[in-house]
């Protein structure tokens, strides 16, 4: 029995943080690290510099929005990228694949924007059409993780200041409840597993509020679910806070959980 470690990282431009990814890899050495918002075409993805430090890496990304990659230490398998419902896409949303012989899901959640806009509504329709894909290829029986960028603070200790946030677009009701449709499919949320009902505990500093981390300022909108045949085997899951904390940083940082399998 082995332990597979997995990460989840929104970069926020991966061309600009692998000053923080590259050197995270090789010090941590994770079997797989999902990344989000990468903000790069295809053909200028930075493949080379995972590959000299031993990584193979899948991705789908566009200038300047969205994108999601998985590095892995081993070759994936069965990979495939977006939703397929005859629906928009978003293959720059969604990895699907299995990575050394755990089914892994990689998501960036659309944001929203405003909870009067049609990409509010898009947002709570992604989660409906995610909790549909998920029923149609995977059963929770098997071993899965679904993590990312989920664009949800799921619970009042996962914000800093409930009161004041309540109604933003990723601390709301309409968005907990569409969250907890996929979540109820048969996840456990890895964090709160291991840490439950303590507060205090982000992955998410808004650049716009001065001295975010300082003051403790944060969100937990990153996430690392898992079904319970694996979440049974889950031996730690923790947030990372030395990248946040980097020179020119996310505004994320990195959440990591570790199984036994």
């Amino acid at each position: 029995m082995g332990t597979f470690k997995i990460a989840t990282y929104n970069v926020n431009s991966i061309r600009s943080r692998l000053h923080i990814i590259i050197p995270w890899l090789q010090e941590n050495r994770p079997a797989v690290l999902c990344m989000q918002e990468t903000k790069v075409e295809d053909e200028k993805f930075p493949v080379k510099e995972f590959g000299e430090i031993g990584y193979h890496v899948i991705f789908k990304g566009q200038k300047r929005y969205n994108g999601v990659a998985v590095a892995s230490q081993h070759k994936p398998q069965e990979v495939s990228f977006g939703l397929d419902d005859g629906g928009p896409a978003d293959e720059d949303r969604l990895i699907k694949g299995v990575f050394s012989g755990v089914a892994v899901l990689n998501t960036y959640v659309p944001q929203g924007y405003d909870r009067q806009s049609p990409q509010f509504e898009y947002k709570l329709q992604w989660f409906k059409r995610l909790r549909d894909f998920i029923a149609r290829h995977y059963r929770p029986a098997e071993p899965l993780v679904w993590c990312g960028d989920l664009n949800v603070a799921p619970e009042e200790i996962d914000v800093h200041n409930p009161k004041r946030l309540l109604g933003h677009v990723c601390f709301t009701p309409e968005v907990w409840e569409a969250f907890a449709l996929v979540k109820s499919w048969g996840f456990v949320d890895m964090f709160r597993k291991h840490h439950p009902g303590e507060p205090g505990q982000y992955t998410f500093y808004d650049y716009r509020v001065p001295k975010a981390v300082e003051r403790g300022l944060g969100w937990r909108v990153d996430h690392i679910l898992a079904t319970p045949a694996l979440a049974d085997r889950s031996k730690s899951c923790y947030i990372d806070m030395g990248p946040r904390l980097a020179e020119k940083p996310s505004d994320h940082t990195i959440l990591v959980a570790e199984f036994e399998i």
